[in-house]
């Protein structure tokens, strides 16, 4: 029974090894436990497992040992349509580099995953899409080619993008990695107004301490395992 004590992504015991060119175990024992509206950054040294991770919560990566739960449901042992299924309905990805296509609106790229997912009409999409635009302050940028707007503008398109099919977790991967501090404090703040209005969860992967101390929660990483869970 999903309560609102259930945790919204939760790992118990996940262990992760790479086979090439040699065995290497990369995550050790990971278990924890993210809960809706939480803002928990993940963070650590290079090399010591934070993407790898990220890769398995995202369930993009089905190779590890141990149990990663969803809203409640278990990924062990789902079909491949229905990880990207279960990936396009409840989870948003925002990355360092924002991976817009160029040729294509802003509009057109934030559209793009809900027409994928093909649950609304074209026209819904768009109206939403819109919408989603407005919540980043950007609407006026909607009909741009991607590539003629600025870097921090692209950022915020990407969580736009990131937020059309109305997930419930915003994951990202140094999403202010290539962002001034003024932009940085934007999307932190952009970040911080879904999690609590929205009733999103966020995990963030970030080096950055001024954003990770203003998070909720900071999950410390070295060489595979979680150090604290704070």
């Amino acid at each position: 029974m999903i309560t609102k004590n259930t945790p919204i992504l939760e790992t118990r015991n996940v262990n992760k090894y790479f086979l090439e060119p040699v065995k290497f175990h990369v995550l050790k024992d990971v278990s924890l436990q993210l809960y809706r509206k939480e803002f928990v950054s993940i963070m650590g040294k290079s090399g010591c497992g934070k993407s790898t991770l990220l890769y398995i919560l995202s369930t993009m990566d089905t190779e590890y040992e141990g149990e990663l739960r969803i809203d409640g449901e278990t990924m062990s042992h789902q079909s491949h349509d229905e990880l990207a299924r279960i990936r396009n309905e409840k989870i948003g990805f925002v990355f360092q580099f924002h991976y817009l296509l160029p040729e294509f609106t802003v509009l057109k790229n934030v559209m793009l995953p809900a027409l994928k997912l093909g649950k609304e009409s074209e026209s819904t999409i768009k109206k939403n899409a819109l919408q989603k635009l407005e919540i980043l302050g950007i609407q006026d940028q909607a009909y741009k080619k991607a590539s003629r707007i600025s870097g921090g503008q692209k950022q915020r398109v990407s969580i736009a993008r990131a937020l059309i099919n109305n997930p419930k977790i915003i994951m990202g991967d140094e999403p202010t990695g290539n962002l001034d501090s003024k932009n940085s404090r934007i999307v932190f703040d952009v970040l911080r107004e879904l999690s609590t209005e929205l009733d999103m969860a966020m995990l963030i992967v970030t080096h950055d301490h001024d954003f990770a101390n203003k998070t909720d929660r900071i999950i410390e990483m070295e060489d595979g395992y979680i150090l604290n869970n704070k």
